[in-house]
């Protein structure tokens, strides 16, 4: 019984200080305000920054993973103009005639396609618009894994007679044909030369800043001939080769061996360097997702100083607050209040205003990465570790906020108080 009503005394003391901490700072409305403000900033943007670039991080992956992490990408080489390089695939090093010693030599590549890139304006009556012209071969839609929603891709004759034939991506016929619903059969001019429309691609969105939809597609052998002319040596020269293996394990093997073949065909011994780079869509993801989650870190670093200023907030006010209450907490003593009870009651204080603080900071980090889920189309992502970092964070620093101005204020010596105005 002695101990049970021990218990109910000191829950009866700690009910009866924070009673009093909220008594206070409610008569003191905007005081108590101003000073959440901060811990309200540091913690909305610490949940609100971590989300965002979870969101940011799972659509890349989403994106990246759609055009498969078991694929290879084979870049031509950099021409360098003026000692100034001018990327990847500006050179003729690669011809389809590589890709097709690829997919015949290299037994860990499944599929392989290649193909030529170009930009070209296209006409479709009194409409044009600018966009990626991709000469490719057969197996571009599986090794991409983007297929036709509507008529086909080209087949293996109209790729051996260089047919004028495209099929276009969903942007640009939207940008040609508005909303018609059945455009095959139509024509449209590219560079001059007249191309019958023979199906649509289904749509795959965009990638970063690349619409993945702006573009049409037409057999290599035509784009090679009438479109870049620019065949290589022997062969038809290509800005690309993909390759497909049946498992993302098989990826290392495959790439061992298109190294190899590839040197041996372009007469490359050490220590001569290779006109061509291979990489593949799983060191991709890795490589973004490293990069995304060192910028979240390095943000929610800045966002944090919100929190140390927030906190210095807290404490400078509750200092103040000591000054103002110095007769009050004179009275108290002279009643026979302890220091641990003038202690407790303004580590209460500063526990509950940034305690509040926190719980709004985390509603409006997740209004904020709401909100930019839905303006930026990212998915939706709150981290539970977010969520749980802020609310330590927030009790952390309101204690350790309100640790040095309570224990001024327990130490005041009751009769220098009472005579302070």
């Amino acid at each position: 019984m002695v101990l049970k009503s021990r218990k109910t005394e000191t829950s009866i003391y700690y009910i009866e200080i924070f009673s009093m901490a909220i008594e206070v700072l409610w008569s003191n409305k905007l005081r108590t305000g101003l000073t959440m403000l901060g811990m309200i900033i540091g913690i909305s943007s610490v949940i609100g920054i971590t989300s965002i670039g979870q969101g940011v991080q799972k659509a890349t992956e989403k994106e990246i993973q759609s055009l498969g992490t078991n694929v290879l990408q084979i870049f031509a080489g950099a021409a360098v103009r003026g000692n100034i390089s001018q990327g990847l695939g500006s050179t003729s090093t690669l011809t389809w005639e590589d890709a097709k010693a690829i997919a015949s030599q290299a037994v860990s590549a499944d599929v392989v396609s290649a193909y030529l890139q170009g930009k070209e304006q296209v006409v479709y009556e009194d409409k044009n618009t600018s966009t990626n012209i991709y000469g490719t071969d057969l197996n571009y839609p599986e090794v991409r894994n983007t297929y036709p929603q509507e008529g086909r891709f080209f087949n293996q004759e109209e790729l051996n007679d260089s047919k004028e034939v495209a099929v276009l991506a969903p942007t640009v016929k939207r940008n040609l044909f508005g909303d018609k619903k059945n455009i095959v059969g139509k024509v449209i001019r590219i560079k001059g030369e007249a191309y019958k429309i023979i199906g649509v691609m289904e749509a795959k969105g965009s990638q970063g800043p690349t619409d993945r939809d702006d573009a049409i597609y037409i057999p290599l052998t035509s784009m090679s001939a009438r479109i870049v002319g620019n065949n290589a040596l022997s062969g038809i020269s290509v800005n690309n080769i993909l390759v497909k293996s049946k498992t993302q394990e098989q990826l290392i093997a495959a790439q061992f061996q298109i190294t190899n073949l590839l040197r041996i065909r372009h007469n490359i011994y050490p220590p001569q360097e290779d006109d061509f780079r291979i990489t593949n869509q799983a060191d991709i993801i890795k490589t973004f997702t490293s990069i995304v989650g060192l910028l979240t870190v390095m943000v929610v670093a800045i966002a944090g100083i919100s929190l140390v200023v927030g906190g210095i907030g807290i404490a400078n006010i509750m200092l103040v607050s000591v000054v103002e209450r110095t007769r009050e907490i004179g009275i108290r003593k002279a009643v026979g209040a302890k220091n641990s009870a003038i202690l407790n009651q303004f580590l209460a204080e500063a526990i509950i205003i940034s305690s509040i603080g926190g719980v709004i900071g985390m509603g409006g980090g997740i209004l904020i990465a709401s909100v930019a889920s839905l303006a930026f189309n990212i998915p939706f992502v709150i981290s539970v570790s977010s969520i749980v970092v802020g609310s330590g964070l927030s009790f952390s620093v309101g204690l350790l906020a309100g640790v040095i101005p309570a224990r001024n204020a327990s130490k005041l010596d009751p009769i220098t108080a009472l005579r302070s105005d």
